[in-house]
């Protein structure tokens, strides 16, 4: 199952999967014409980003430049896991998934179905989470079907999510990290570790 969604993943098309936050629609990151699929099937204006899945940290390096200490000591703790944290983007990243920022959103999941899938798939994934834009973050795969029906190639059941909230996204502005959205850890969680 894994290896087919993967498959999918690579060639474009479209899957929802669990994370261990809540569910994920996504697509091959590094395929513009993909992204633009993605976003015209979550109903998402393109002048919001969509974060990247990555599965260890050399993909990290591929996505993203100029990673400073303070950086990298965020992602030594809380990767992987319901972090998000922002960083430069390399040329490699379509300019549609920053829409058109300079910087890009990088998570790895900690769930393990979404951190296998990143793996098998050898790209990272853009994966905004599972609904349609302005409705509630999806779930559970019965909510789900409802938004997407057959706009969507492949689907993954992970049974109810997790954590069933949003990861944080955390950006270091200088030298001093700030949140952005806040999920289940903390700011004081994050500059304990600093």
């Amino acid at each position: 199952m894994l290896k087919k969604a993967a498959e999918l993943i690579k060639q474009g098309k479209i899957v929802v999967f669990p994370t261990e936050t809540v569910y994920g629609i996504g697509t091959n990151g590094l395929d513009e014409q993909a992204v633009k699929k993605l976003y015209n099937v979550k109903q998402r204006p393109l002048n919001k980003p969509i974060s990247l899945l990555v599965s260890n940290m050399e993909m990290v390096t591929q996505i993203a430049k100029d990673i400073t200490e303070t950086e990298y000591k965020i992602m030594e703790k809380f990767f992987p896991g319901p972090l998000t944290i922002i960083l430069k983007k390399q040329e490699i990243v379509p300019g549609i998934v920053t829409a058109g920022g300079d910087t890009v959103g990088v998570r790895m999941p900690s769930g393990e179905i979404a951190r296998k899938l990143v793996e098998a798939a050898g790209v990272p994934i853009a994966a905004p989470s599972a609904n349609i834009t302005g409705e509630p973050s999806g779930t559970n795969l019965q909510n789900i079907k409802k938004y997407f029906e057959d706009n969507v190639d492949f689907y993954i059941d992970g049974g109810q999510s997790e954590i069933g909230l949003a990861s944080t996204i955390v950006q270091v502005i200088d030298g001093k990290p700030q949140i952005l959205r806040q999920g289940s850890i903390t700011l004081e969680q994050i500059n304990e570790i600093l």
